[in-house]
């Protein structure tokens, strides 16, 4: 019987929810999937100073809006619990009795002031600074007598000398350390709480997870943690480290290169299927030319032997393509419901709208449909109804103003659009070609004069359209305000 697949995502709650972490999150819940495995999420908070149940509440939102579902870990519970560290202490020192009754880790007394002396001197030697392991062989007598005295001090396990720790990575191959450059490490810290590569052990251990997912910046926690499968006598899951994701100069993503946590393109208006289609692509290639993946294909096409052993590029300029793509599935309500708090923001919209203001805003928001990638766009695109600054937008377009027939085609559509009994973009349509037949113009020359003068930039939507949303009132004061009209 094959056994089952079982992978886990375990934040540290010390921040905003980073990019990286919702693509080491999608990769395993997509493993989980692929397989009819388990996907588990647990909390790693022993870092009491810097985890905050805000970001816990940041990172479990930001996975939900994701789609990203668990079927066990926090709040959801199941058979392997409690899913956050500290809730986990006791079962932490369970273990570190035992590794200290079977002699596996001792008691380390060593200073800070002596660590320090040591480590400088092996880095004045060229060495790698590990420590001596000086405390390792003190007498028992010696060890109960300073912890009766109350001396301060940390727990560190033994690393067996001259052995090679090594494992097979399903993104990196063949991977290997030297045990000499590991040394004696502390996994209780000298308040008693025990540290990262500890705890991550035992829970992966303890959950039964199969296959450890996570970034490539792990990679130098694994001679550690394997240390700590051997002496704790647990079986080691498969690993598999998936490159960083690096900004469009090929350096860590970081802040200068834009949002980075998940929060902030929820914020401007991306689609959760959208970002995940494009984490989906941040170091996976699927074996096509396809870019377009529903929930159910990435489910079903997903493999860790098409991750790749090179850093992913964030390209933004993907992603808002990627996006676009989703939103023109949109319909008029759900792309209303996705740009007006942008609306709302700029001041182009109540904060509480009544039904027509909603009717204008949605007919408004579709015109422009074409013309928005993401959410937080339709504010520059829907400005020109609301601004009193439409002065052509640069001097090709200031040319258009200054065509021969503009005066003429400018007059003749007030006079004909004044003339309407009631302005919508079927009664506004015919007047175009009214217009071009009476003038004797091109089409082009009807149609970018009146653009022009009305919105000041040569491109958008229908015309037909801008000037039924727009309303006979505004279109008529922006052609008399163009200083072009015959009188």
């Amino acid at each position: 019987m094959t056994q089952e697949v079982r992978v886990r995502f375990a934040p540290s709650p010390t921040g905003p929810f980073h990019i990286g972490g919702a693509r080491s999150a999608l990769f395993n819940y997509l493993m989980a999937k692929h397989t009819n495995g388990k996907f588990v999420v647990r909390i790693e908070d022993t870092d009491r100073k810097r985890s905050t149940s805000e970001s816990e509440e940041n990172i479990k939102e930001a996975l939900k809006w994701l789609g990203i579902t668990w079927d066990e870990g926090i709040d959801v519970g199941g058979p392997d619990g409690p899913y956050r560290q500290t809730d986990r202490l006791p079962i932490y020192q369970k273990y570190t009795e035992k590794l200290l009754a079977e002699g596996k880790a001792y008691y380390c007394f060593c200073t800070p002031e002596e660590l320090e002396a040591e480590k400088q001197e092996q880095m004045n030697r060229g060495e790698t600074p590990v420590y001596s392991g000086k405390c390792r062989n003190l007498p028992k007598e010696t060890v109960e007598q300073y912890l009766k005295e109350g001396r301060p001090y940390v727990i560190r396990v033994v690393t067996p000398k001259d052995e090679t720790l090594e494992f097979d990575d399903l993104v990196r191959g063949h991977v290997a350390f030297d045990s000499n450059k590991v040394g004696d490490f502390v996994i209780v810290k000298s308040d008693g709480i025990p540290v990262y590569n500890y705890c991550v052990v035992i829970d992966d251990a303890l959950m039964r997870i199969t296959h450890v997912i996570r970034a490539e910046e792990h990679l130098s926690n694994t001679p550690r943690q394997l240390v700590l499968y051997h002496a704790l006598g647990f079986p080691v899951p498969t690993f598999a480290h998936v490159s960083l994701i690096l900004g469009a100069d090929k350096k860590k993503m970081s802040k200068r290169h834009g949002a980075t946590s998940v929060q902030q393109y929820r914020d401007m208006g991306y689609l959760p299927d959208a970002l995940v289609n494009f984490l989906a692509l941040l170091g996976w290639t699927p074996d096509s030319d396809q870019e377009i993946f529903s929930r159910e294909e990435l489910n079903q096409q997903f493999s860790l032997d098409r991750v790749a052993k090179n850093p992913a590029v964030f390209d933004i300029e993907k992603l808002n393509w990627i996006n676009f793509h989703y939103m023109k599935q949109l319909t008029a309500d759900q792309l209303l419901a996705l740009c007006l708090p942008h609306l709302q923001q700029a001041g182009y919209a109540s904060q509480e709208p009544d039904a027509a203001e909603l009717s204008w805003l949605k007919d408004v928001v579709w015109a422009m449909r074409e013309h928005v990638q993401y959410g937080a766009q339709i504010v520059d695109a829907v400005q020109v109804f609301f601004t009193e600054d439409y002065a052509p937008e640069n001097e090709e377009t200031a040319a258009v103003l200054k065509e021969e027939t503009a005066p003429a085609v400018l007059t003749m559509f007030r006079d004909e659009l004044a003339a309407l009994d009631e302005v919508t973009a079927d009664t506004v349509q015919p007047l175009f070609k009214k217009i071009q037949k009476g003038l004797k113009v091109k089409g082009k020359f009807v149609y970018m004069p009146i653009r022009v003068a009305i919105t000041g930039v040569m491109h958008g939507p229908d015309l037909n359209v801008i000037v039924a949303l727009m309303g006979r009132d505004k279109v008529l004061s922006r052609l008399e305000q163009s200083g072009l009209l015959n009188q």
